[in-house]
């Protein structure tokens, strides 16, 4: 009989701990392929993720941030960059208390996302303004907390790559100047390599409080990392841009 094992957060969850999986082979699938099958079956946070029923390990990534950091509030309205396949907005949902009537949760990604109960969420590109002033009005004008996990699709050419994810974390951020209430929160996927500076800057002059983190769900040798920005002071964009949608 397994015994259950604690998982990110200190609940339990069941898996074969200490047991290699390898996928069989299959025709036609490459060897990174293979390799990373192989990586996602002996994972042991896609296990807890999936006995969890979180859609996605990432669920798991945004749960440690959280815990450590205390980004996501009760009864805050939350706006998720890139939410499919919807982990982060599983846990935003149970962690505002969304099915008990409380908070706002709105996601938009390019993908088909599942839907969450009670949360609002789009297909589509902000960069489109008709949809982004259709975020603004579902969440009520504001939001507290502004969440992006997007990530370009990765070429494998570290330094195209890295320009590729910080032209969205540029995106995100300007979403996030928009919309947040004074003292809220920003998150972010932010992989370093020196393109990401001029969005840091931004980021210090109008937030209190910036820096990285990255929690143990993030695979270490991974490029991936996060930056959080606390404190919004609400400077820079004019409620009157915010509704008309205009661009900083």
């Amino acid at each position: 009989m397994t015994t259950p094992k604690k998982g990110s957060s200190g609940r339990s969850y069941r898996g074969d701990a200490g047991v290699t999986i390898t996928p069989k082979k299959s025709r036609g699938r490459t060897e990174s392929s293979r390799r990373w099958i192989q990586r996602q079956l002996n994972d042991p946070f896609v296990a807890e993720a999936k006995a969890r029923g979180f859609r996605s390990r990432a669920a798991l990534k945004l749960e440690q941030m959280d815990q450590k950091n205390k980004i996501i509030k009760p009864h805050d309205a939350v706006l998720d960059l890139g939410c499919a396949p919807g982990g982060w907005l599983q846990y935003a949902s149970q962690k505002i208390g969304l099915t008990q009537g409380h908070g706002r949760l709105v996601g938009i990604d390019l993908l088909d996302t599942d839907p969450v109960p009670g949360a609002d969420i789009l297909k589509g590109d902000i960069n489109d303004d008709a949809m982004m002033r259709e975020l603004i009005r579902l969440l009520g004008g504001k939001a507290d907390v502004v969440l992006s996990d997007m990530a370009a699709d990765t070429t494998g050419h570290r330094a195209t790559d890295h320009l590729r994810t910080t032209a969205l974390l540029d995106i995100a951020l300007d979403m996030a100047c928009r919309v947040l209430n004074p003292g809220g929160v920003f998150l972010a996927k932010c992989f370093r390599g020196g393109a990401e500076k001029d969005a840091l800057d931004l980021m210090r002059r109008d937030f209190a409080i910036v820096k990285h983190v990255k929690p143990a769900a993030s695979r270490q040798e991974s490029v991936e990392s996060y930056v959080l920005a606390s404190g919004y002071r609400g400077t820079n964009i004019s409620d009157d841009d915010t509704n008309a949608g205009g661009m900083r």
